[in-house]
């Protein structure tokens, strides 16, 4: 998995690179100027006035002025504004790509910008080496590229520009709001925070040759997974394997008037190959269940845990459950379980059940269920990845704090960030949909890392898949019928 590093690390990560290759920071540079205009060649944009590029003194306006250069010599019109007072303060490799820009390209000052005068705007301004608060003159450069919202795209080259790499701000002004962040070498970490959304726009992983094994040698616990990742994560089964092979799983789930919630569940486990699924509800809904999922069997009374695999609890289960009974539950089962919505209500009711939990479990909140579980209403999300990660470490469990790039505390306190997904799964269900993947791969035998790794990335890539169909109207019954699709893209049989 590609480790994510601090902004302060980038150049460690930069020179060792050059070091190993033995080119130079500039051709490093131009490295990443290009990644960015193969990615921008292949959008096929059509604009019919000319591109501004905001382009600030440190090696974040260098990019921008070497993005402006090629953009120019494959015939995009570009306009290149310049956010410092004399050249003398450029970065030897900034200054190298001002030299570097052919004639005809024009250099203004930014407070020359007329946003009326251009299709996109590239923002070039500031990057990872933030530090502090912004100065006046920085905060002046940022409203002015902001003033282009709502006329046409922009384009915010590795971060956007007031965004620092590493923390959380829960004041988004003054940051450039980007349609786009294209970011170099590995997402840095605000990029992937919830309340950064509005200003991070859709992002954009631009790989510059840095291998991941350099990665790996400088210090972090937090990780960007990857489609490559999962791959070789999943069991492969012969052609003599049977039912019982592929697991059998119970869900506890489903009250009168929710049973919907189990429906999911139930299905998604199926279509991600669980052998048995038994779910265990009220009698009295028993019909619903086995008309709409005949493939699945129903139990009304608690049964032995042993008899499985892997068991779910919570999706729309309600909280009338006794205390006793989810003591007795947590304490005679023996392998790992998931547990979601209504189970995670009746914990954060009950806190001193948690310790009870069996290791290895995995628990998958949204955004107000974390709130509910850990008792304070968290508006950063560092902090939540801080609280996720001791609460993992302290009990031995897994945590997907569920959302865009959910994060994923592991027991081991590394916190793994997915890469898969889209908005269009903002609906309900989405999240029983997970349980039952989740649960699945339990039951097929996965250890509780691979299954949670694996089943989060599924359940985004499927997503992605019906989003593509469906966009907006998406439900997450489409996305149950996508499971399959997610397992033909990864070539998993």
């Amino acid at each position: 998995m590609l480790k994510i590093l601090s902004g302060n690390q980038v150049k460690i990560l930069d020179l060792n690179h050059q070091q190993e290759l033995g080119i130079s920071s500039l051709e490093l540079m131009e490295k990443s100027a290009h990644s960015f205009v193969e990615w921008w060649a292949g959008q096929s944009f059509q604009f019919e006035k000319a591109v501004a590029i905001f382009v600030g003194s440190g090696n974040n306006g260098g990019d921008g002025l070497a993005i402006a250069r090629l953009l120019s010599k494959g015939g995009i019109n570009v306009n290149v504004f310049t956010c410092f007072d004399s050249e003398d303060k450029l970065s030897p490799d900034t200054s190298t790509n001002l030299n570097l820009l052919p004639a005809g390209i024009p250099v203004e000052s930014w407070t020359l910008f007329d946003s009326s005068r251009y299709s996109a705007v590239i923002d070039s301004f500031l990057g990872v080496g933030l530090r502090g608060e912004l100065r006046p003159k920085a905060i002046s450069i940022i409203e002015k590229i902001n003033s282009f919202l709502g006329k046409g795209p922009i384009y915010s080259v590795d971060l956007p520009s007031g965004l620092p790499s590493d923390e959380s701000l829960s004041n988004l002004t003054p940051v450039v709001s980007a349609s786009f962040t294209l970011t170099f070498s590995f997402p840095k970490l605000s990029l992937l925070f919830p309340e950064h959304a509005s200003v991070v726009g859709e992002l954009v992983l631009l790989d510059i040759g840095i291998p991941d094994e350099s990665h790996e040698r400088l210090e972090g616990e937090n990780y960007y997974l990857q489609k490559k990742d999962v791959i070789p994560l999943h069991r492969r089964f012969h052609r003599f394997s049977h039912k019982g092979d592929f697991g059998k799983v119970l869900i506890w789930a489903g009250q009168k008037g929710k049973m919907g919630a189990a429906i999911l569940a139930a299905k998604a486990a199926l279509r991600t190959g669980s052998g048995l699924v038994t779910l265990q509800i009220p009698e009295s809904e028993r019909q619903i269940i086995q008309i709409a999922v005949p493939e699945a069997m129903c139990v009304f009374d608690p049964v032995d845990s042993h008899d499985f695999d892997a068991i779910a609890l919570g999706p729309g289960l309600g909280q009338k459950i006794s205390v006793e009974v989810l003591s007795s539950f947590f304490t005679s089962t023996h392998c790992p379980l998931v547990i979601d919505a209504d189970g995670l209500n009746l914990l954060a009711s009950h806190p001193e059940l948690i310790a009870k939990i069996p290791k290895g479990s995995i628990l998958t909140p949204h955004l107000g269920e974390f709130s509910r579980l850990f008792g304070t209403t968290y508006s950063s999300h560092l902090d939540r990845i801080k609280v996720g990660r001791e609460f993992c470490l302290k009990y031995e469990l897994n945590l997907v704090i569920k959302g865009a790039n959910s994060a994923i505390c592991l027991a081991d306190g590394r916190v793994i960030f997915n890469s898969s997904g889209t908005k269009h799964m903002a609906t309900g269900g989405v999240g029983d949909v997970l349980s039952g993947i989740l649960v699945s791969f339990l039951g097929q035998g996965y250890s509780p890392i691979s299954a949670v790794l694996c089943g989060v990335y599924h359940h985004g890539l499927a997503g992605e898949i019906a989003g593509s169909d469906y966009g907006r109207s998406m439900i997450a019954t489409d996305l149950v019928e996508a499971i399959p699709e997610s397992f033909l893209a990864l070539d998993i049989d």
